[in-house]
């Protein structure tokens, strides 16, 4: 079947990576429709939004489709955001609703409307290899690489997904746009949680949980010498430097987060370092290994770098990693996803943290 007889919807959201990505496959003759997810926001943003798509489709000439998701959005991204912080955890919701959501519901509408692949403007590659078997690399762009946030599709997302942006840089995605003079090549890049006002996460929780959850406590050192107060466990995450409110010749930082007892645990920068991490809930992209160790290299946050390691298989979806070398700031909640060379191999949900 020659491209020119394949059909991909895009996922378009009016920024420049999406609108590019509907480009370079016209470019390339496929046939292309776009999709747009209403998810919960302020109005103005998503009517904002909504404009700038509608922008987007007409200057490139294609159809385009608006599914409201607000409800699936709320029950499977933000509640789950919503009760993490309350237990003292730092959620991922991108990696929740890439495979989730967004994946989950591309697809829907594929099948729905006949349609052979999906696309978006994600700074990663999948390669489709014989067999039906397709792989999660890293994108060309190292500063940009958004292939954490993918480690949790399955095998079927990826076999009938695109990612065109895969050997482009993002300086590179900017001027292509400026010279096909797409009405989003100079827009800022946001940086923020699609759903939080502002990009204030401590506001949005604040205005959403029982109020009876927002419990005051001790911030306090290891050897349980109290040095302040805080007004919510929510309000904090690993590692965190600002806000405490102590008043030291050295930082404190924040080393642990003990919600069943309200307090928050501090210390000194060096004491935020860890070597040993435990995840739950591991997702294999492909066959689990036959061996229960492996040596990998594994990344904790969005912008951790990743550090070589070995990998400690479990039973019950459980996984164990030690560093070679220390790391700093592991932080529970957080994804630990787990690369031979650049092939995402899986990861999993940190839920603790050892010690050097």
């Amino acid at each position: 079947m020659s491209k020119q007889e394949l059909k991909v919807v895009v996922a378009l959201s009016g920024g420049v990576d999406s609108s590019l990505t509907v480009a370079l496959l016209k470019e390339q003759n496929f046939e292309v429709s776009g999709l747009h997810f209403l998810l919960p926001t302020a109005p103005e943003k998503m009517e904002a939004r909504r404009l700038s798509v509608v922008k987007v489709a007409e200057a490139l000439d294609i159809p385009v489709a608006f599914v409201n998701l607000q409800d699936a959005f709320s029950r499977l991204v933000i509640q789950p955001f919503i009760r993490s912080y309350s237990r003292g955890l730092t959620p991922n919701p991108c990696v929740s609703c890439n495979a989730l959501i967004k994946f989950d519901q591309m697809l829907q509408y594929a099948n729905k409307h006949d349609i052979d692949y999906v696309a978006t403007g994600h700074y990663a590659a999948v390669v489709h290899g014989p067999g039906g078997r397709s792989e999660l690399r890293r994108g060309k762009d190292r500063g940009k690489d958004q292939s954490y946030f993918l480690h949790r599709l399955s095998h079927l997302q990826l076999s009938r997904t695109l990612f065109p942006l895969s050997r482009w840089t993002k300086m590179e995605t900017k001027e292509k746009a400026r010279q096909l003079n797409l009405p989003t090549y100079n827009e800022p890049e946001s940086q923020e949680i699609c759903f939080l006002p502002r990009d204030d996460y401590r506001l949005f929780l604040e205005a959403h949980l029982d109020p009876k959850q927002i419990i005051p406590g001790d911030i306090m050192d290891s050897e349980r010498r109290k040095l302040g107060k805080h007004q919510g466990v929510h309000r904090y995450t690993i590692g965190q430097r600002h806000g405490l409110g102590i008043a030291s010749e050295y930082p404190y930082y924040v080393k642990e987060i003990r919600p069943d007892h309200h307090e928050i645990i501090v210390g000194r920068k060096d004491d935020i370092y860890s070597s040993i991490v435990e995840a739950e809930g591991f997702h294999w992209l492909g066959a689990q290994p036959d061996r229960q160790v492996l040596q990998v290299k594994a990344q904790v946050r969005y912008r951790h770098e990743a550090a070589d390691g070995r990998l400690e298989i479990l039973p019950h979806g459980k996984a164990r990693f030690e560093f070679n070398e220390p790391q700093w700031a592991v932080t529970p909640g957080q994804a630990l996803v787990c690369y031979q060379e650049d092939r995402v191999i899986g990861g999993g949900w940190i839920v603790k943290e050892s010690g050097p």
